[in-house]
């Protein structure tokens, strides 16, 4: 049986993401490995009513486009933003955040990552269960 996010999705939906860097299921698929200067990559992510990802930075900064469902970006020490279809997101660079799915809803975003000497993410602790509630309920 075909889903919504199946029938309105732009891209497939990828591979299943790193168990270490998320909490649920999110699926990603690399459409731009590395661009020819070496500078960026372009990634399509699909997050499970629930699922978000650990915190992290990134050295050069990303920017998120949300193509579907709903879902948080939240700074650490800042108060989280509610996403939905048509959001852009410019995360500055070292910036601790995560982003992910509403905890009834699903999320897909592109990701536009910059790519440094160090690589495009620095991953770090996960979202704990407690502080993903508190954003779900002040929902």
């Amino acid at each position: 049986m075909e889903t919504t996010q199946n029938r309105t999705a732009i891209f497939p939906k990828g591979d299943e993401a790193p168990a270490d860097y998320f909490s649920g299921t999110a699926w990603v698929n690399i459409l731009v490995p590395k661009d020819e200067t070496g500078h960026y990559s372009v990634g399509d992510v699909v997050f499970e009513p629930g699922c978000r990802n650990n915190w992290h930075t990134h050295p050069a900064g990303q920017i998120l486009l949300i193509t579907d469902g709903e879902g948080y970006y939240q700074e650490k020490g800042k108060p989280a933003r509610s996403l939905s279809k048509g959001d852009v997101v410019v995360i500055p660079s070292d910036v601790m955040h995560w982003h992910g799915a509403t905890a009834d809803k699903s999320l897909t975003h592109i990701a536009i990552s910059n790519i440094t000497e160090n690589g495009p993410v620095t991953w770090l602790e996960p979202v704990t269960d407690e502080e993903y509630n508190n954003v779900n309920q002040q929902r």
